[in-house]
């Protein structure tokens, strides 16, 4: 490998042997020393031309001349500098911001209007914490995966529900990465809060499709969300105090200015105001953030990071909760020349879950370690041609669950179920080739390994079969055990290999549009297992093995992308059609809590999803926004297979219960003066598809409901509107204490959006009744922020 890898750096610089010079560095925000990712640096009058990568690192090479080198960013001044490639140059650049208000948060392009259209990255979108737009969210929290919730393409399970979709996809087919650890579970509070505190947070990437071959591991969108690395020039503090929860971020420099340090805290006291209330129900949260990194040189660079958060909850005497995530990650940065950089990653990410039943007097507790080791380098051979290329692999080990008495009086024995062990190993190379000044490619392939490891005993069934097919009672039960195969910890129960090719292309027909395309395969080893018939869902994640296969998701897409009017407005149009093989699906009355054999409740069936997504922005002036539209479906279909039977439905494609037909967005923010700013959301959806009963009959003096076809019936649409005011006392201008007040109201029209609808018998009179459930009507929220 590391003589093909010569090989092919001789041959790049044959092939370039003319007088050609390189000018590499690292961009920064002058203010904090923050590097920033995605800054624009180009060449005028050129087309050469490169962003900066997650480090902040940059390099372009150039016939040798005399340049105007443009350095941009949104949200700081361009900077421009004269210079002449004689020679080989490494320059660091550092660039003002244009304003010295709070961090918020706002949609934007992240790159000049040129650099945008070449690019062919498409189904992609940036959120930007430095910035001065702001958007109003429940209980005045500023949230990143709300905020991603009104781009199109992105929607949530509905109020009070965790995780995010994407064009179609399961919450546990996202790849959500902070400081490149996984992140099992994103939010606090059942979704009302996001695990990623705002204050610790510098660049959010959210790829919906075109996923460069460099992630791996999951079938529909990637989230790759970066800390920043802690103010290196002076000692800062942000923070804020709202209604439930408050947090507090300080960092500063480190090392004698050679490194530096962030430690971002925020916690919740929720459930202060509920005991108080005389409310039985309480839930709270908190959370950690850690950062710090010296640098040893100007070639190496170490970082190390850490995120703690957990939530609680207690529901009465029936039932208590918790659950968190823990991750850490060493990472050292090496650039071997103004060329070649590489990063090199040990990793370690934690998600446990813990269920108390009080009433049965036990508790339900599993969890998900994974131990991660990466290397990923960036060769930039031309001004034309660029690679990425590198390894990762990644060890599991799941604790699907123990069941552990909380008391001597319980009359529930200890269970312990089989741990499952696996390891994910992957090779990638990437290219991005500039084949003409129109024209640009992406493309790369990815090699994925998946072993599903032994040290455990594995069930045998009749004809091999863990689910059967009843034909007298028309239903699906787990097959009938015949013995079992001891594997040692040596031995691989079942292994998977998958190429996962990965291409796009932009093609810009003029300076201010262009045509994308794109098309990507992907595969994922592990799967989320949620039992819908619990009182409350567990997360339990799952190897791929011997009966549960691995998902494989192939997705096409295509897009239009136009600037008006000098980029003060833009617009995108995409559309996609995706589909997936061995998606998972459970059968009638499947049962997941102390169950040590998964695959009898399972079935393996296929899904696809297809849409036209729509985003228009207003990118200048008092008043900015954008409107965003998605028109989608959703489908899954489970056939009997080796199970025998017709399938879930009798093996007919029915709706995934995170299918929305319609899902439309308006964010606006308007600037009424130096003290005053405004914000607005308005959103509608398609209600989310529902199973309902559709009759009742009896049977021995039991009362028994009979059900429609899965997922064939809707909760109402959902809509609501949110408003916010930002208001700035007056401070004096070399005041470093800087704070606002934001005001809030979530709702405003208090419409009571169905949650859920539940079907029973009034116990009085024995007449069939729905409830309806409502997680949120009008919500007001103050909150103070500060900044010092």
């Amino acid at each position: 490998m590391k003589n093909i890898f010569l090989a092919f750096i001789l041959f790049t610089n044959i092939m370039s042997a003319q007088e050609r010079y390189t000018v590499s560095g690292t961009i920064t925000d002058i203010s904090n020393g923050e590097t920033l990712f995605g800054a624009s640096v180009f060449l005028e009058g050129t087309t050469i031309g490169v962003t900066t990568n997650e480090y902040g690192f940059y390099s372009i090479t150039a016939p040798k001349g005399n340049y105007n080198m443009i350095i941009s960013y949104i949200g700081f001044t361009e900077l421009k500098k004269d210079i002449t490639l004689d020679k080989d140059h490494k320059i660091d650049f550092e660039i003002v911001e244009f304003s010295t208000q709070l961090d918020e948060i706002v949609l934007t392009a992240e790159e000049p209007e040129r650099a945008i259209l070449r690019k062919p990255e498409m189904s992609v979108s940036k959120l930007n914490i430095k910035t001065v737009k702001q958007m109003p969210v429940v209980l005045g929290e500023l949230d990143i995966i709300k905020s991603l919730q009104m781009l199109p393409g992105v929607t949530n399970n509905g109020e009070g529900s965790s995780g995010f979709h994407v064009r179609g996809g399961a919450a546990d087919q996202n790849l959500v990465l902070l400081d490149e650890a996984i992140i099992y579970n994103t939010s606090h509070l059942l979704g009302f809060f996001s695990v990623f505190n705002a204050d610790a947070i510098k660049d959010i990437k959210l790829y919906k499709g075109g996923i460069p071959a460099r992630f791996g591991g999951r079938t529909s969108s990637v989230l790759d969300v970066r800390q920043k690395d802690g103010n290196s020039k002076n000692f800062a503090m942000t923070g804020g105090i709202g209604l439930i929860s408050s947090r507090l971020a300080l960092e500063g420099p480190m090392f004698k200015e050679k490194g530096s340090f962030l430690i971002a805290g925020r916690g919740s006291y929720a459930h202060l105001l509920l005991k108080a209330a005389g409310e039985d129900n309480s839930a709270n949260f908190y959370d950690l953030n850690l950062k710090t990194n010296y640098n040893l040189n100007g070639s190496n660079q170490l970082f190390l990071s850490g995120y703690f958060g957990r939530d609680a909850f207690e529901f009465g005497e029936s039932f208590n909760s918790s659950y968190g995530n823990l991750s850490g990650n060493l990472r050292w940065n090496h650039i071997f020349n103004d060329r070649l950089f590489s990063n090199l990653s040990l990793i370690y990410s934690k998600y446990d879950y813990d269920l108390g039943i009080v009433i049965e007097e036990f508790n339900w507790v599993s969890s998900i370690n994974n131990y991660n080791i990466k290397y990923d380098l960036k060769y930039y051979t031309s001004e034309k041609f660029k690679l990425d290329f590198g390894a990762s692999g990644i060890y599991y080990d799941f604790d699907p669950g123990q069941i552990l008495p909380t008391s001597e009086t319980s009359e529930v024995n200890p269970l312990s179920l089989d741990r499952k062990k696996a390891f994910e190993g992957a090779l990638y190379i990437n290219a991005e080739h500039m084949l003409t000044n129109k024209l640009t490619v992406q493309y790369g392939l990815r090699f994925s390994a998946f072993s599903r490891m032994g040290g455990q005993a594995m069930a045998e069934y009749e004809d091999d079969k863990p689910v059967v097919y009843n034909q007298l009672l028309g239903i699906y039960e787990r097959g009938r055990a015949i013995g079992e195969t001891d594997y040692e910890k040596s031995e691989s129960i079942k292994t998977f290999g998958n190429l996962e090719p990965r291409v796009s292309l932009a093609y810009q027909l003029n300076d201010k549009t262009a045509l994308k395309a794109g098309y990507s395969r992907a595969a994922q080893y592990i799967h989320l297992l949620s039992n819908t018939t619990s009182v409350t869902p567990l997360d339990v994640w799952t190897p791929s093995g011997k009966f549960v296969k691995p998902q494989l998701s192939d997705q096409f897409a295509l897009g239009y992308f136009r600037n008006f009017d000098d980029k003060r407005y833009s617009m995108e149009v995409e559309a996609y059609y995706k589909t997936t093989d061995n998606r998972i699906d459970y059968i009638d009355g499947s049962d997941l809590i102390g169950t040590n054999n998964i695959e009898t409740e399972i079935l393996n069936g296929e899904s696809r999803a297809y849409g036209l997504e729509f985003l228009a922005r207003k990118n200048e002036g008092k008043f900015t926004g954008w409107f965003a539209y998605t028109l989608s479906k959703s489908e899954q279909r489970t056939p009997g297979g080796n199970a025998g039977g017709l399938g879930i439905n009798d093996g007919k494609w029915y709706n995934t219960a995170y299918d929305r037909t319609h899902d439309f967005s308006l964010t606006g923010a308007f600037e009424l003066n130096e003290k005053w700013s405004f914000g607005t959301n308005l959103v509608f959806q398609t209600g989310r598809p529902v199973t309902y009963p559709n009759g009742q009959y009896t049977y021995e003096d039991l009362s028994i409901a009979s059900y429609s076809d899965r997922n064939s019936d809707r909760l109402p649409a959902y809509h609501r509107l949110d408003i916010s005011a930002n208001y700035k006392p007056n401070r004096k201008p070399n005041n470093r204490w800087k704070g606002e007040w934001v005001f809030g109201l979530y709702n405003v029209y208090n419409l009571k959006n169905a949650a859920s609808i539940s079907f029973g018998q009034n116990v009085d009179t024995g007449a069939n009744e729905a409830t309806r459930t409502a997680i949120f009507g009008i919500v007001p929220s103050i909150t103070y922020n500060f900044k010092f």
